[in-house]
């Protein structure tokens, strides 16, 4: 089979979309980090219907890769492009795809290769967005205050090293100090992941930065460059080899790294852009006037109940999301968190229905062509808990209410942290804190009683902050620690 290539686009399907714009003439107007699956599902994909829809050539979007060459490596020789599949079910309970080729990929890096050509890119008069997906850890923030962290060893080196970054903050800070020294204008800066006000963190991160490095340069910066707040929402499962064969096959080419992803697509985006953007409406987007209440919807609802789903089902051995959310108690659970607990903290969204909204979630989770691993979704929880979990447990706490449901999602983490499900089968910790976090729990399975297990598991500030050793988290907390050992998921959710 013959690999997907430009040259070969006519040759596709014809129920296979395309890019139908002149790719030769796109311009570099966007620099990505973080290259990954969730971009190339969701920013990517808006990109190319804008460029679809309105004819902007401007707004073409070179992808850079922080750490490894993989994603350059499979997608280099098909010049950019790559299948988007979106998956679901038939009314029959069959699963299908829809199958489109995005073309607006069009130049692509590894940073740790050539870090000039990165900050070269930022650099560049063509460019007018800088745009990340680089996980919740990539901020190098304590989750706790969302505050740079100057002792970060990536950022300690990129204070040192102006040539050579190796954090995304580092190559922002850099690039843009080269845009000030060549007279260039300022740039909007725009976060695309799962963190609360994700673009005034990163305006916190970067000034941090650039304070530290050049008092100056961090004035230039908040004086002109943009960081619009914004919400995304997708689900997008990690593409396996079945899945390079089966949307090969629906292509009639070879695809060495597409990506997937389920039909529903939101996207609140603040209207500040420094230096223009496409319209992106054309691709599902929402610019609006403040993202913060659909971020907090968005973290609270999607990220906290799938957080809950990802360490009780990991840990029960129910490998992904749809098999997991098939358990008669945990779709119990889940729906009872977000009706009786996640919801009472929301602020009001005109015109949104929330038990639709609900619904619609469920039905989501339930999405059998996904597969989405709970394991995936279980990665890097002590970045992750601070605002899917601990922020509706806050608002609950100060108002005087009890959450039970919430508490269990952070028990099931604590328990998850063991390295070991109920079936006996081990599992890395893949977190930034994992070494810590092994140290604290070794401290504290040494305490005598249960009640002073669960205060020291809390005590683990750079996750619990000001929640540290709460006496009502604490409380509510140990006996479900007692529980998830003695009975396991199934009979702690039963018992509910």
């Amino acid at each position: 089979m013959q690999a997907l290539h430009p040259g070969r686009l006519d040759a596709l399907p014809a129920a296979v979309a395309r890019p139908r714009y002149e790719r030769s003439r796109l311009r570099h107007g966007i620099v990505h980090l973080g290259i990954g699956a969730f971009a190339r599902a969701h920013l990517l994909a808006a990109n190319d219907a804008a460029l679809h829809a309105g004819g902007d050539l401007r707004w073409g979007v070179v992808g850079v890769s922080l750490r490894q060459p993989d994603t350059r490596d499979a997608l280099a020789p098909q010049q950019g492009l790559y299948t988007l599949a979106i998956r679901d079910a038939a009314p029959d309970g069959a699963p299908r795809q829809r199958l489109q080729v995005v073309g607006s990929l069009c130049a692509l890096r590894v940073a740790p290769e050539d870090p000039r050509a990165v900050l070269e890119d930022i650099a560049h008069p063509d460019a007018r967005i800088v745009s990340l997906t680089v996980t919740e850890k990539g901020y190098c923030h304590d989750p706790a205050s969302g505050r740079l962290r100057l002792d970060h060893p990536d950022i300690a080196h990129d204070l040192a090293d102006a040539a050579r970054p190796r954090s995304a903050i580092g190559f922002i800070v850099h690039g843009l100090a080269l845009r000030r020294a060549r007279a260039l204008g300022p740039l909007a800066l725009m976060s695309l992941d799962n963190l609360p006000s994700n673009g005034a963190l990163l305006r916190g991160a970067v000034l941090d930065f650039a304070d530290a490095l050049d008092p100056a340069l961090a004035d230039w910066i908040a004086t002109g460059c943009s960081f619009p707040n914004s919400m995304v929402d997708r689900i997008v499962p990690r593409s396996t080899d079945a899945d390079r064969e089966s949307v090969s096959q629906g292509l009639g080419l070879r695809d060495a790294w597409p990506v997937l992803g389920e039909p529903f697509f939101d996207w609140a985006v603040e209207d500040d852009f420094a230096a223009g953007r496409p319209d992106w409406t054309a691709g599902g987007a929402r610019f609006v006037a403040e993202a913060a209440p659909w971020e907090k919807l968005k973290l609270r609802m999607v990220n906290g109940a799938h957080s809950s789903i990802a360490y009780l089902g990991a840990m029960a051995g129910w490998d992904t999301v749809d098999v997991a959310i098939a358990q008669p108690a945990l779709r119990r659970h889940v729906e009872a968190l977000m009706r009786d607990e996640i919801e009472p903290t929301l602020p009001a969204l005109p015109g949104l229905d929330l038990p639709a909204y609900r619904a619609g979630l469920l039905a989501r989770y339930a999405n059998p062509a996904l597969a989405h691993r709970t394991q995936q979704i279980a990665m890097d929880g002590s970045q992750k808990l601070p605002q899917r979990l601990l922020g509706t447990l806050r608002d609950r706490l100060a108002a005087g209410q009890p959450a039970p449901r919430v508490t269990l999602g952070i028990a099931a983490w604590l328990h998850y942290l063991r390295g070991r499900d109920e079936l006996g089968r081990a599992h890395p910790i893949d977190d930034p804190l994992a070494a810590a976090l092994a140290q604290h729990l070794a401290a504290a399975e040494a305490a005598d009683d249960e009640l002073e297990r669960a205060r020291r598991l809390t005590a683990f500030a750079p996750v619990f902050g000001d929640l540290a050793g709460h006496p009502a988290l604490v409380a509510t907390l140990a006996p479900q620690l007692r529980s998830l050992r003695g009975r396991g998921v199934r009979g702690t959710l039963e018992a509910l």
